[in-house]
């Protein structure tokens, strides 16, 4: 295409200035011939005008100063005046003296026509006249158009073509890369199983799939080691731990001294501390299983944990209450359960006093949050607290530092996220946004 345009302006441009350079030669030799100084109508310019027409295959007109037509070769316009603004060459000839060839579509004759017109010049050089020569033209720019008609559609082709080979070696590339790129969506989903395998394409692209696949191997060796060593330790450690609280409840039940009685209660308390830890550390590695979405009511929820919570949270000091309205969003019943659990757990631990759940509906997504009016967290670690195993500098001893990991590993297991919101002295806010039940899952 971009040689064809050119291409064809230049045709078009060569052929109207040979046309034009042919015409202005014509009509300067018949102004030539013409006897400047007898300007009159006479049998003898009429010959003369009839043999040049014969030989340029065209209307020859000769015009007097005022514009009078003298001689026609057609014999039709003789005595007629043809200064007029319709006919610019002849306005250029006669009055600024100038030679001019004109294209232009005719009205009368309903072609296009190409005017020409030289002024005639007495010895003086004063202009008395004017020869003017029109042509048919319409067969001449009905062929440049056909050649320009011929090259667009040339040129369109080989665009076309060139565009659907170009698609074809896209494709060719982007499949291997496509291939690839959902297997690792489907590794990053959770899918520990998922393979490039024989990606296909270049031999760079091959590499990388191999590349791919040797991650996933070991990734997958990696997360399964992980499993077995948390069932592992799990199993090993609740059967001390079952032990150890069998032999301190029976140690309470005996013992008969009541600051003796007091240690062992807090020694049982700890066991049942280790114990939750040991649970926590099972749920953090439990694998994530793609499956089609459920749908859980959050208001619900948040009356169930109030249920739950109300008497362990009078016991440490706290008061539940509950806002909002009813919403439903993408998730498992037991996984929000265990959400709420473990904020109202951090609250009532570390913020007795009034804890506010609301959920509702914000923006097109649900979200339930928990609000405390603690002494709130230091604006550096507010974006750390969701880190596992991460606690704060002023948080007490006996925490796990899980508890808000796990809430965001359940919340992104739902297509969900986390916010922490604090300001030191004003407590701290936590919200869990979820995709509504409106959007796909």
């Amino acid at each position: 295409m971009a040689l064809g345009l050119p291409l064809t302006i230049n045709l078009r441009d060569r052929v109207t200035a040979e046309l034009t350079n042919n015409a202005l030669i014509a009509t300067q030799g018949v102004v030539a011939a013409i006897d400047q100084d007898d300007l009159e109508p006479s049998p003898a310019l009429d010959e003369f005008i009839l043999d040049a027409a014969d030989r340029s295959e065209a209307r020859v007109l000769v015009l007097v100063a005022d514009g009078t037509v003298i001689a026609d070769s057609d014999g039709i316009a003789v005595g007629q005046n043809y200064d007029e603004p319709g006919r610019p060459e002849i306005v250029a000839a006669l009055h600024e003296g100038r030679s001019i060839s004109d294209i232009r579509t005719s009205r009368d004759l309903g072609s296009d026509l190409m005017a020409t017109a030289v002024p005639i010049r007495d010895e003086a050089g004063r202009v008395v006249g004017a020869v003017r020569i029109t042509q048919d033209v319409t067969e001449v720019n009905e062929g440049v158009r056909r050649v320009t008609l011929g090259l667009v559609v040339i040129g369109g082709a080989a665009l076309l073509a060139g565009l659907i080979l170009a698609f074809a070696l896209a494709g060719s590339l982007s499949r291997p890369l496509t291939r690839l790129a959902a297997a690792a969506w489907r590794l990053g989903s959770g899918d520990l199983t998922a393979r490039a395998e024989q990606v296909g394409g270049a031999r760079e692209i091959q590499e990388l799939g191999h590349s791919f696949d040797e991650m996933a191997d070991r990734l997958e060796r990696t997360v399964q080691a992980q499993r077995e060593f948390v069932a592992n330790a799990s199993h090993q450690l609740r059967t001390p731990l079952t032990g150890m609280k069998l032999r301190l409840e029976s140690a309470i039940a005996d013992a008969g001294d009541d600051g003796v009685r007091r240690e062992l209660e807090a020694a049982e308390r700890e066991v049942d501390r280790l114990s939750a830890i040991v649970d926590r550390l099972l749920e953090t590695s439990r694998q994530v299983e793609e499956g089609h979405s459920t749908q859980v009511d959050l208001d619900e929820a948040a009356v169930r944990a109030v249920e739950r919570w109300s008497e362990r949270a009078e016991q440490r000091r706290s008061t539940l209450e509950r806002t909002g309205r009813g919403t439903i969003a993408q998730g498992d019943p037991s996984d929000l359960d265990q959400i709420l659990d473990n904020l109202l757990d951090n609250a009532t631990a570390y913020a007795p006093g009034e804890i506010v759940i609301e959920t509702g509906e914000r923006d097109g997504r649900a979200f339930v949050s928990v609000t405390d009016r603690g002494p709130g967290v230091a604006d550096d670690e507010v974006g750390r607290v969701t880190e596992r195993f991460y606690r704060g500098r002023g948080a007490p001893p006996g925490g796990s530092g899980l508890g808000l990991a796990i809430v965001r590993d359940l919340a992104e297991r739902w297509g969900g996220s986390v916010t922490v919101t604090s300001r030191p002295g004003e407590g701290v806010r936590v919200e869990v946004l979820l995709r509504s039940s409106s959007q796909p899952p």
